[in-house]
Formats: structure tokens, C-alpha cells, sequence
């Protein structure tokens, strides 16, 4: 199993931490990622990661597909390998309506559509067999729709083919979770229970299932963000994450239609799912905090004194050893965890 480290950067000023990055290359981590919301974007991070660093592989956690054609995105990904010798790592999602429709101004459309449709270009592009044409519900290469010019013809790319470059879709939902595995080399999910694989196993067997050729999980990268707080209060240690997790589950979504709350219920915390989510949507978001259980944040993230954190590292190494989490990606912001886990991991 190898380790990566979430480096996404979120606030009005930039900060990515280099110097962290820096040390995880040293400790042997494998890959680090940048993010983008509405402020910050992706791709320019993960450039100037990948200019400040010399082995770790960088890629994009995600990058929002309805902000940028998968041409644009195909041409970005071999750009910035070529550049770096073969270091980077495509990591794509569909966002939300609020975002796309409210900050990129386009249609949200039909993300496991679109997650479908944007890949099998990427791949064309990548491949470079022939010039690229497609014809689906969200993309037509040549457009061909009721105000183009009609003067669109395919094209090749100009950079030399490479198919090297791995794909990775973000997702936790079933449905999700089957596209990634049907049409993606590797899925994010949010959050992970290492003990819980067969929450995921299902979805994930049908997109292997509707890929064909054989595909399973030695084809196939499941690398769940990890959040890390190391310290010897537990409980201190434990609220930046129910911070976190009280956002998604409570307000990430309309109350019919929120993937993270589905989530927390399968993984296992349906009444409380719903105490988190009634009470930040009520205003209460101190309330909300105080619903997400201690149990929930033991499950899928580490936190507490070194030693607590280096026993429970014990289910994940053995989830890795099983082919069940090829990488751990860690939200951390302390080196000595990162120490700590790199020398009980590696």
C-alpha cells in the first residue's frame, strides 16, 4: 500500500505547503494532490508542485469537468507529463450543480453521463489512433449543434501519444462507484472504513462487470482521502473532522439529495445521518458538529496520540494487503504524523 498526501489548497491566500510536500517525497510517499472549489484551480497548483519537485507524482483531486472541455483537459494532462517526465496523475469529478450552474455558468447535466463520455475523449486524445470524433449527450466532436459554423473538422492532437497516464474519478456513491470502475483506473471516495470494503465491493464488481476484458480490482486503484490529527487529546483531535464531516453530511446537498449523508448511512450511522443533516440545515451547525459520533470518526480517519493512530493503521495494511487500498491519501497538516505513518506504512 502506498501513501499520497492531500495538498488542496482552500482560503483567499495561496499556500501550498512545500515543505511538507517536500518531506513526504523523502519519507517515500508516491504522489501528492491539489483541489479546486470556486478560488484556487487545480492545474496551476499541481504545476507548480510538480516544478518545485523531482520524484513524488502530482495529480488533481479533483479537476471539475463541466469547467473545461476533456480536449482541454486531454491536452493540460500530456502537457504537464511531458514536462515533468512522466509525474502526473489525472484525478476528475463532476462537482455539483451549485458550483457548475452557479460559478461556471453551464449546465450540470448528467454527471455519470458525462464522467462516461469525457473519459472515452480523454483516451482518444491520449491515444492519438485517429483524429478524435464523438457524438453523445454532452460532447460532439465536430460540434454540430444550431449555432456552430459548420466548419468543425476532427483533429489530432500535435503531442506525441501517451497512454501512460492514469485516469481517477471521485465518487461514493453506487452508481458512482460502478462508472469509476467501468471506464476509470482508480476511484477517491471521501471517506473510507478499511474494515467496510464491501460496501464499496458491489459497485464496484458491476463497473469491473460492464468494463469487460477481465477488469478487477489488480486493474483498478481505490485511494480514499484519510484525514490526520495527531495529538493526545482524542476528543480535541477528533473535531476538525466532525467540522468537516457535519458540512458535507448535513449541508453538502438539498436534504432528497445529498451523497454524503447517503454515505454515512450506508457506512453504517443512519440515525445520526439524519440528526447531522436536520440540525445544519436548521442553522444549527454547533448542533450538527456535536451529532457526528465518535464511532464515525474512528472509522475512517486517524486521530489521537501516535500510538493510537499506529494501531489502527493495522486495518488499512491490511486492506492494502488484500488489493483493497492501493493508496492512502492523508489530509495532514503535521510533519511528525506524516513521519509516524510513513514509518509504520513503508
Amino acid at each position: 500500500m502506498e501513501l499520497g498526501l492531500l495538498a488542496g489548497a482552500f482560503g483567499s491566500q495561496m499556500n501550498i505547503p512545500i515543505d511538507r510536500i517536500r518531506r513526504a517525497e523523502s519519507a517515500g510517499f508516491t504522489s501528492v494532490w491539489t483541489a479546486e472549489a470556486y478560488g484556487s484551480d487545480a492545474v496551476s497548483t499541481a504545476a507548480w508542485v510538480l516544478a518545485q519537485t523531482s520524484k513524488i507524482k502530482v495529480g488533481t483531486a479533483i479537476m471539475q469537468m463541466p469547467a473545461r472541455s476533456p480536449a482541454m483537459t486531454a491536452m493540460t494532462a500530456m502537457t504537464l507529463n511531458q514536462l515533468s517526465g512522466g509525474r502526473f496523475l489525472v484525478g476528475l469529478g463532476p462537482s455539483g450543480p451549485q458550483v457548475i450552474e452557479g460559478w461556471h455558468g453551464v449546465a450540470y447535466g448528467r454527471p455519470l453521463t458525462r464522467t462516461k463520455e469525457y473519459i472515452e475523449i480523454m483516451r482518444k486524445v491520449f491515444a492519438r489512433d485517429a483524429p478524435v470524433t464523438h457524438d453523445g449527450y454532452h460532447y460532439q466532436l465536430p460540434y454540430r449543434g444550431d449555432d456552430a459554423t459548420g466548419l468543425g473538422k476532427p483533429l489530432r492532437c500535435i503531442l506525441a501519444a501517451d497512454t501512460s497516464i492514469p485516469i481517477y474519478t471521485a465518487s461514493i456513491s453506487p452508481n458512482g462507484l460502478a462508472c469509476s470502475a467501468e471506464v476509470a483506473d482508480g476511484v477517491f471516495p471521501i471517506w473510507m472504513n478499511p474494515e467496510r470494503f464491501d460496501l464499496l465491493e458491489g459497485a464496484l464488481d458491476r463497473g469491473f462487470a460492464a468494463a469487460g476484458n477481465g477488469k478487477g480490482l489488480d486493474d483498478f486503484r481505490v485511494m480514499p482521502f484519510v484525514t490526520v490529527v495527531m495529538g493526545d487529546d482524542v476528543e480535541q483531535c477528533r473535531t476538525p473532522v466532525k467540522r468537516s464531516m457535519a458540512l458535507y453530511i448535513g449541508g453538502m446537498g438539498a436534504r432528497d439529495k445529498n451523497f454524503y449523508n447517503d454515505y454515512a448511512k450506508r457506512l453504517g450511522y443512519p440515525d445520526e445521518a439524519k440528526a447531522i443533516q436536520d440540525n445544519f440545515l436548521g442553522g444549527k451547525k454547533s448542533e450538527a458538529i456535536g451529532a457526528v459520533p465518535d464511532a464515525l470518526v474512528d472509522d475512517v480517519a486517524l486521530v489521537g496520540p501516535k500510538e493510537r493512530i499506529v494501531d489502527r493503521l493495522a486495518a488499512w495494511k491490511e486492506a492494502g494487503a488484500k488489493g483493497q487500498v492501493a493508496s492512502m491519501l492523508l489530509g495532514c497538516q503535521q510533519p511528525e504524523a506524516l513521519d509516524a505513518i510513513a514509518e509504520a506504512v513503508l
